[in-house]
């Protein structure tokens, strides 16, 4: 009875350690494609006259995965918008979700992520999290508006459990789209202004399109 039940924990043990490689792609028979990524990673999104310029990335990074961070301004829109962009194993990309890192970062969550959908310009349709983070120090107070969903092949989603949902995927992209939120615009129901929701709809749209090669 002792032998079998070692057995068994033995098994389970292996099994576990072959699930958990599997999922963080630490052996090279799991590993993505190598180079992929880098095009997604040099993509600049083209929209009006929004000037771009890369940032250092302070998304949280586990395991193989790559992140990159770009800031966009249209002086014209007088919009300002950062977006990043993180790619590698599915088990690492699919955690460390806004809503875990922007509180342990000292901001307070003033809007619980909801899942919301914005209509493309290819006619195809993302679904992400949207919610609101706020920190206040002495001289002003901070509040910005996080937009974040998955792709495996360019369809933007937020699903329920994205661990679990891309458990079997070797590399997952996500990508967060961070606009400040000025005063007017606190009012959750009023959503995004016309020129935000054109610039979030245009690089969900083309970071789909790098996926087919356009």
């Amino acid at each position: 009875m002792t032998r079998l039940l070692t057995g068994i924990c033995l098994l389970l043990l292996v099994l576990g350690a072959v699930v958990h490689g599997a999922t963080t792609h630490r052996w090279e028979a799991f590993a993505p494609e190598a180079g992929r990524s880098s095009t997604f990673h040099a993509y600049v999104v083209s929209f009006g006259d929004y000037q771009s310029d890369e940032i250092p990335n302070e998304i949280p990074l586990k395991e193989k995965s790559v992140g990159s961070t770009r800031r966009y301004h249209s002086p014209t829109r007088n919009v300002t918008v950062i977006t990043s962009l993180t790619t590698g194993p599915a088990g690492a990309v699919s955690t460390h979700t806004p809503d875990v890192c922007y509180p342990s970062s000292g901001y307070k969550t003033v809007r619980e992520p909801k899942v919301e959908s914005i209509d493309l310009p290819d006619g195809r349709t993302a679904r992400y999290y949207v919610a609101e983070f706020e920190k206040k120090t002495a001289t002003r107070t901070e509040r910005q508006r996080v937009r974040w969903a998955w792709s495996v092949d360019g369809s933007w989603d937020a699903p329920d459990r994205p661990r679990f949902a891309y458990l079997h995927e070797a590399e997952l992209y996500k990508l967060y789209i961070v606009t400040p939120v000025a005063d007017g615009e606190q009012d959750a129901s009023a959503g995004d202004p016309p020129a935000v929701r054109q610039f979030v709809a245009a690089t969900f749209a083309q970071y789909s399109g790098l996926f087919a090669g356009r």
